[in-house]
């Protein structure tokens, strides 16, 4: 088993497990709800960060400087996270679930679910993807998802429990949607030295999950920012985010790993 195989798989497992810790904590409600909106701000800013500054140019880099094509394929995952969350599942909302009467019918919090599942699948693509283009790159990508790991396991713990499912149940859920990381990254694992039309297969997952993680940003993260009650404290976060980002970045340099 190679290092990179090593890291990719270890990256899963950590991801994963933050979603049971975020089933865990919206259970016991032991995590306030301004802290949980901080976490979603900062990791939506580092997100954002990431897609623009190093998973768009790489994937560029691995088309050999075609444009259209994996920008299509950015589109399609976005596209795909839209389908997801909001037509198969219409009641889906990022963040806990407070409105009970929304998510009071059993399907509506299963299709929530799956639809999380499908998200958190293409976290372990993202992740596992991204280690094998490079190690800075699969490392940002890995902090990014992790941000969003937390609020990932609210989510899917809250909207059982507004189902009027047990604790247990809610748990299952966040277990569940950990699980869909580490297939995404198995997935990856597995088929990672096949190519396609002459591209590597990392030339299409990379542009796939970035447009999934552009969605999960812009579409699923910053709405929960710019509630009324989130104000210029969580806004900010947004901005520290991105300057995470940098900062990682610098850190990775200064220890030798910016490649």
């Amino acid at each position: 088993m190679s290092k990179d195989t090593i890291f990719i798989i270890l990256y899963g497992l950590m991801a994963a497990i933050a979603n049971l810790l975020g089933g865990l904590l919206v259970s016991s409600r032991r995590l306030g709800q301004a802290t949980l909106r901080y976490l979603i701000a900062l990791g939506a800013g580092f997100m954002l960060a990431a897609v623009f500054l190093k998973i768009i140019p790489e994937t560029i880099a691995l088309w050999s400087g075609e444009v259209l094509v994996p920008m299509l394929w950015l589109l399609g995952g976005y596209l795909l996270i839209q389908l997801a969350e909001h037509t198969v599942a219409p009641h889906f909302h990022f963040g806990e679930e407070t409105h009970e009467d929304a998510m009071l019918a059993h399907h509506a919090a299963v299709a929530g679910v799956g639809a999380l599942m499908i998200h958190t699948f293409f976290d372990g693509v993202s992740i596992a993807v991204a280690s094998l283009v490079s190690f800075q790159l699969g490392f940002l990508i890995f902090i990014a998802v992790l941000l969003h790991k937390l609020p990932e396991g609210f989510t899917v713990a809250s909207m059982m429990l507004a189902a009027g499912r047990s604790r247990r149940s809610a748990l299952l859920s966040s277990v569940l949607v950990g699980a869909a990381t580490l297939a995404g990254v198995a997935l990856v694992v597995i088929f990672q030295g096949i190519d396609l039309y002459s591209h590597p297969l990392s030339a299409y997952a990379l542009p796939l999950s970035a447009g999934v993680t552009l969605y999960v940003a812009a579409s699923d993260l910053i709405p929960e920012v710019n509630t009324r009650e989130g104000g210029a404290r969580t806004s900010l976060m947004v901005f520290a985010g991105v300057a995470l980002l940098y900062i990682f970045e610098l850190i990775l340099e200064a220890l030798g790993a910016g490649h």
